[in-house]
């Protein structure tokens, strides 16, 4: 089902506000997405944890077969950690850095314009509860009308 022109404008103002606000990780998306990358799987980093994986369940069905329970523990942890390390991305070359920002992208108004929220709705938002901050997000949707 195509867009229609309105959701368009307001899909185009979200990249342009991804853009501006966070231009690494636009850029790692769009690079991915070019490329088809799940989701930065290394197919020989799952292909190895999963062989961990395998050799630990065959150590704990050796350990349960020849009573020693050290060996059946000791393949469960090779099979949980196989798992976890085939499950998890790989890593580039550069890391993570200290000054990356977060926060987020920006409200999109009825007129289909992008604006970011300000600092104080920001903090304001989280010094409440969960049930407070819901409450306040439908006074405001109720508010806005259908």
């Amino acid at each position: 089902m195509p867009l229609s022109d309105h959701e368009q404008r307001v899909l185009e103002q979200m990249e342009q506000a991804l853009y501006a606000e966070d231009p690494r990780l636009a850029s790692q998306l769009q690079r991915s997405a070019s490329t088809g990358a799940a989701a930065g799987l290394d197919r020989r980093r799952l292909a190895l944890g999963v062989l961990v994986a395998l050799a630990g369940l065959a150590l704990v069905v050796v350990g349960v077969m020849s009573s020693m329970i050290w060996v059946g523990a000791l393949g469960f942890l090779a099979m949980v950690m196989g798992g976890a390390w085939a499950a998890s991305p790989a890593r580039s070359g550069s890391g993570r850095s200290g000054s990356a920002r977060q926060g987020t992208l920006g409200v999109v108004g009825k007129d289909g314009t992008v604006r970011k929220p300000s600092s104080g709705a920001r903090k304001g938002s989280r010094s409440g509860g969960f049930m407070q901050r819901m409450e306040q997000q439908w006074d405001r949707r109720r508010e806005q009308g259908p």
